[in-house]
C-alpha cells in the first residue's frame, strides 16, 4: 500500500487551532462494566435479517455525505454477537487501501469472527474539526449495531500515522464505548477530548521515525499509562541498526486495562520486519501483535446456529502443552495456539529457564506440520520456515534469570488445525 512521508507538520499547526475551540461529547455512550466483567452485551441487530452488505457504502453524518467500506463475515449469523474493528487510514491514504490490506492484516487473522469497517476521512485525513470525525465514528457504530449483531464489549480501533492519531482521539473521547485501541506511529493530531478515563492501549512506534518522532508516541502512551493506573517506567527500546523490536507490558495497571508498548528499530511505517530494513505488509509482526492484544478481551463464542463451511477460530486458546527441552533443568519450551483458521494459525511459544542459574541464550526447534510455512515471527530470529525450524532468542530476550520466562510468536500459512510438534529447547 502507498505510504506518505511528509506534510504531517502542516497538519499539526492546523489542528492545534481546532483543539482550542473544543467540542462536546456525543450522547453515544454506555457503561464500561460489560467490557471489564466479560458480560455479553448485544445490539438491536441481533436476531434480525441484516440490510447492510459488505462493500463501499455511504452515510449522512454531520450534514455531510461520508463513505466507508464494510466487511461482514462470510456465513454471518444474526444470533452471534461479533467484535467490531475500525481501521483508520493514514494521511493521503484511503478506506480502500485499508480494506485491500486486510484492515492492517487483522482481517485474514479473524477467520470470519469480526466485522470490519474502514471510514474515509475528509481530504484523506482526520483533522476531526469540530469533532466531525468522532461524529462519523458514532454514527457508523450506531448504524452497524442497529443492523448487525455486535458484542458491545468488543469494539476496537486501529490506525497508522494520522489513523493512529484518530484511534487515540477515539480512546480519549469514547472510553466507555471502545474496549481497546492500537496506535501505530501516531501523534496528537486529531485531538483528545476527555482523555482521563482508562482504555486498553497498544502503542507501536519506530525509534527513528522521521515523520512523527517517537516522542509523540511515548506521549500518547503515557496518557493511558496514567489513566489505566499503570506504574510509570521508561521501557527498553532497541538500538539503531539492530533491526529488532522490544515489547513491554506495563505493570500495576488497573485490571482489564493493560498498556503494551512496542518500539522497533525503524522509520515511519506500519509494517516493520525484524531483521530487515524493508517494510512488508505480509511479513510484519504488527498485525499479529494487534490481533493478540484485541482478542485477549474475548467474551463471545463462535456462532452455533448455521455453522459456517469453515470452522471459526476457537474463542478460548488451548492450554499450553509442555514439551521437555533438550537440556532438562535449564531450558524448556511449551506451545499454544493463539488463533487458528482453515488457511493458517497464530502460535506462541513460551521459553522457561527451569534452573536457578541465569540462562544466556536459547534456541527452540519445532517441526511445522506438512504444508505449513511461517509467514512472520516476532521476539525471536528463525532459521527456516518449513519442516524443522530453529528459533533463536532476539538480542533483548536471551538472558533469563532462574525461573524467568519469555515468549516468541508467529503466524503460519497452511493447515491451521495441526500444531507444530516435537519442541525442544537448548541453551549454550
Amino acid at each position: 500500500m502507498s505510504r506518505h512521508k511528509g506534510s504531517i507538520a502542516a497538519v499539526v499547526t492546523t489542528v492545534l487551532v481546532v483543539f482550542a475551540a473544543g467540542w462536546g461529547v456525543s450522547g453515544h455512550d454506555r457503561t464500561a462494566e460489560a467490557a471489564t466483567s466479560g458480560t455479553l452485551a448485544t445490539t438491536a441487530g441481533c436476531g434480525k435479517a441484516p440490510t447492510l452488505t459488505s462493500g463501499t457504502r455511504s452515510i449522512q453524518s454531520g450534514g455531510q455525505n461520508r463513505t466507508y467500506i464494510l466487511r461482514i463475515p462470510d456465513n454471518y449469523s444474526s444470533s452471534h454477537p461479533y467484535r467490531l474493528i475500525f481501521g483508520l487510514h493514514w494521511l493521503n491514504g484511503s478506506a480502500a487501501a485499508v480494506s485491500s490490506a486486510g484492515y492492517y492484516g487483522l482481517q485474514p487473522l479473524s477467520n470470519n469472527s469480526t466485522i470490519f469497517v474502514a471510514p474515509q476521512g475528509i481530504d484523506n485525513g482526520w483533522a476531526n474539526t469540530g469533532g466531525r470525525d468522532l461524529t462519523l465514528v458514532d454514527d457508523l457504530t450506531r448504524l452497524i449495531e442497529n443492523d448487525l449483531c455486535v458484542d458491545t464489549a468488543q469494539l476496537f480501533a486501529m490506525g497508522w500515522s494520522y489513523g493512529g492519531a484518530m484511534s487515540y482521539a477515539i480512546a480519549c473521547a469514547r472510553p466507555t464505548v471502545f474496549r481497546a485501541v492500537a496506535v501505530l506511529s501516531g501523534a496528537n493530531l486529531s485531538g483528545c477530548n476527555g482523555g482521563t478515563q482508562p482504555v486498553a492501549y497498544l502503542g507501536i512506534h519506530g525509534t527513528h521515525d522521521s515523520v512523527l518522532n517517537i516522542s509523540n508516541g511515548r506521549s500518547l502512551r503515557d496518557t493511558f499509562v496514567r489513566n489505566n493506573g499503570c506504574t510509570a517506567q521508561n521501557p527498553a527500546e532497541p538500538a539503531q541498526n539492530s533491526l529488532t523490536h522490544i515489547t513491554t507490558n506495563y505493570s500495576g495497571c488497573r485490571a482489564g486495562y493493560p498498556v503494551r508498548w512496542a518500539a522497533f528499530d525503524g522509520d515511519h511505517t506500519p509494517s516493520p520486519v525484524d531483521g530487515s530494513s524493508s517494510p512488508n505488509d505480509a511479513r510484519t509482526w504488527t498485525s499479529g501483535e494487534a490481533w493478540r492484544f484485541f482478542t485477549q478481551f474475548e467474551t463471545t463464542t463462535p456462532p452455533s446456529s448455521t455453522p459456517p463451511s469453515s470452522p471459526p477460530p476457537s474463542s478460548t486458546s488451548p492450554s499450553p502443552r509442555p514439551s521437555t527441552s533438550g537440556q532438562p533443568g535449564a531450558c524448556a519450551a511449551s506451545y499454544r495456539t493463539v488463533n487458528s483458521w482453515p488457511g493458517g494459525l497464530q502460535g506462541e511459544v513460551t521459553v522457561v529457564n527451569s534452573a536457578s542459574a541465569t540462562l544466556t541464550g536459547w534456541t527452540v526447534q519445532m517441526t511445522m506440520a506438512s504444508g505449513q510455512a511461517i509467514s512472520s515471527l516476532w521476539n525471536g530470529v528463525n532459521a527456516g520456515t518449513t519442516g524443522r525450524v530453529a528459533v533463536k532468542n532476539a538480542s533483548y530476550n536471551g538472558t533469563l534469570g532462574g525461573g524467568a520466562s519469555t515468549t516468541f510468536g508467529f503466524t503460519a500459512t497452511g493447515n491451521g488445525a495441526t500444531s507444530p510438534s516435537d519442541l525442544t529447547c537448548t541453551s549454550p
